[in-house]
C-alpha cells in the first residue's frame, strides 16, 4: 500500500517541458524568484485567475482554500469561479466573497453507453461556446481546475487558446476530467505520491490538498462546543468530559450513514450522559431524518455545516465519508476517524482514499456491506473509551497532515505566472 508522504516544496523541482503544448515553453519554473513578485520586485499587478470548479464539496472546497490563499499573497489578484448555477458551487463560492459565472452543464452519465450521454456532445459544445466568451472577456493570465465535469470546458478552452493551465486533483485516483485535462496543462498539483503514475509524471508535483484557511485557526474544545450547545451549563467542566461524534455524510448526504446513525444515536445517548453528537445529514437528506429524529439537547442536527473549524475544534471523533478533502481536514484538524467510502463514487476513489488514511493515520474503515447500526455503534464506543488510542490516532494524523499545501501551491503559481521566459 503506498504511503501518505509528500515532496517536500524545497526539493520538488519539476523543471519541464511539455511536448503537448508549445506555448508551455515559456512557462517554466524559477523557484529562486519570490513567487507574488514580478522579476522587478513588485506585486504582480492586474493579475487575474480563473478557478474552475463544482459539483461537491471535494471540488469546491480546494479551489476556494487556493483562491484564499492567493488573495493573501496578492490581495490586488482579480478572482473568477466558473461552475453550473444548479449546483452547491453556486452558493458555496458567493458565500465565500467571490465573483461567479455559470456555464452551461455537460455531465458525463454512468454507464457510459447511457442514453442520457446521446446528447452529451451538443451540451459541451453549448459548455465550450460560454467558457470561450468568458475566458475572451475576463481575460486571465492562468486558469486553476480541481475537477468536476463542469471543469472540463474552461480548463479545454484554456489550454486551446494557450493560456497558462494547472489542475489540482484531490483524489488517490483522479477523475475522469482532470486525467483528460493532465494531458493539456502546465503543472498537476496531486495529493497522494501514488497518484503521479496515473498523469503525466513531468508535470506532476506532490504537495497535498489545500484546507480550508478557518480550519488552520486554533478553537478550544470547549468554546466550540458553546458554539454548538449554548446551554453547555458548566462550560468548561462539561466541555471538558465531553466526548463529542461529529458526522459526516458528505455535502449531499449519506443515505446508509444517516440509517445506521438514526437506529443508534439515541440509545448512545441515553447509556452515556457525556457524549455529544454533531450530525450532518447532507442537505438532500435532512426534512427525511428531520422527521424521523427525537429531540435530544446533546444531538444537533443539520442538513449542512457552515462553521466546520468550530466542528472539527469540538470533535472528539469522526464518521464519514472518505472524500478526499474531508480526509485532508481529518488529517489537518488530527482527529481520529471512522471512515465509511462511498461505494458509489466512480474509479474507487474514496476506498482508495480510506486505505491511504488507515495506514498514514490509523483511521478505522466500515464498508458499506459491513455498516449497520450494530458495527457502527461497536465501532464508536470503542473508541471513545479508548484514551489512549484516540491520542495514538490523532498524533498521527497531524504527523500525515500537509496544512501549508494551499500556500504551496499558489507560490507555484504564482512564479508561472511572474516568471515566463521570452519566446
Amino acid at each position: 500500500m503506498a504511503s501518505l508522504s509528500y515532496v517536500p516544496f524545497s526539493t520538488a523541482t519539476n523543471y519541464y517541458l511539455p511536448p503537448t503544448r508549445s506555448s508551455s515553453v515559456r512557462k517554466i519554473v524559477l523557484c529562486c524568484l519570490p513567487s507574488n513578485q514580478e522579476p522587478n520586485g513588485e506585486p504582480i499587478t492586474g493579475l487575474r485567475v480563473a478557478f474552475a470548479a463544482g459539483g461537491t464539496g471535494g471540488h469546491i472546497y480546494p479551489a476556494i482554500a487556493i483562491a484564499d490563499e492567493l488573495k493573501v499573497k496578492n490581495p490586488r489578484a482579480e478572482i473568477l469561479f466558473v461552475g453550473s448555477a444548479k449546483s452547491m458551487e453556486s452558493t458555496a463560492v458567493r458565500s465565500a466573497g467571490y465573483d461567479f459565472i455559470a456555464v452551461p452543464c455537460a455531465p458525463l452519465a454512468r454507464p457510459l453507453l447511457s442514453l442520457k450521454n446521446l446528447f452529451l456532445p451538443l451540451r459541451l459544445i453549448k459548455s465550450m461556446i460560454k467558457s470561450y466568451k468568458i475566458l475572451r472577456e475576463f481575460d486571465p493570465q492562468i486558469v486553476v481546475g480541481t475537477g468536476g465535469y463542469v471543469s472540463f470546458p474552461l480548463c479545454f478552452i484554456a489550454a486551446l487558446k494557450g493560456i497558462t493551465l494547472v489542475i489540482q486533483e484531490q483524489n488517490a485516483v483522479p477523475g475522469i476530467a482532470n486525467w483528460v485535462l493532465s494531458h493539456f496543462a502546465d503543472l498537476v498539483f496531486v495529493a497522494f505520491n501514488s497518484t503521479v503514475d496515473s498523469f503525466p509524471k513531468h508535470k506532476c508535483l506532490v504537495y497535498g490538498n489545500p484546507v480550508r484557511l478557518s480550519l488552520k485557526q486554533e478553537v478550544s474544545k470547549t468554546a466550540s462546543l458553546s458554539h454548538f450547545f449554548p446551554n453547555l451549563g458548566d462550560s468548561e467542566g462539561a466541555g471538558l468530559r465531553a466526548k463529542v461524534v461529529l458526522v459526516l455524510g458528505g455535502s449531499l448526504g449519506a443515505n446508509s450513514i444517516n440509517i445506521a446513525m438514526l437506529n443508534l444515536y439515541y440509545q448512545m445517548l441515553m447509556e452515556n450522559e457525556s457524549v455529544f453528537i454533531i450530525w450532518q445529514t447532507g442537505v438532500e437528506s435532512f426534512n427525511e431524518m428531520e422527521s424521523l429524529v427525537r429531540g435530544h439537547p446533546r444531538l444537533l442536527l443539520r442538513p449542512f455545516l457552515k462553521s466546520m473549524d468550530l466542528a472539527y475544534a469540538a470533535a472528539d471523533l469522526l464518521v464519514s465519508r472518505a472524500g478526499a478533502m474531508t480526509c485532508s481536514e481529518i488529517l489537518a484538524a488530527g482527529k481520529p476517524a471512522i471512515l465509511i467510502p462511498s461505494p458509489n463514487v466512480s474509479e474507487g476513489h474514496q476506498f482508495k482514499n480510506a486505505s491511504l488514511m488507515a495506514d498514514s493515520a490509523g483511521s478505522s474503515i466500515i464498508t458499506e456491506d459491513e455498516l449497520d447500526s450494530i458495527t457502527l455503534k461497536s465501532a464508536i464506543e470503542e473508541l471513545l473509551g479508548n484514551e489512549d488510542k484516540l491520542l495514538v490516532m490523532s498524533e498521527r494524523a497531524f504527523k500525515a497532515a500537509k496544512p501549508d499545501a494551499s500556500a504551496v501551491i499558489v507560490d507555484r503559481i504564482l512564479s508561472l505566472v511572474a516568471s515566463p521566459l521570452p519566446s
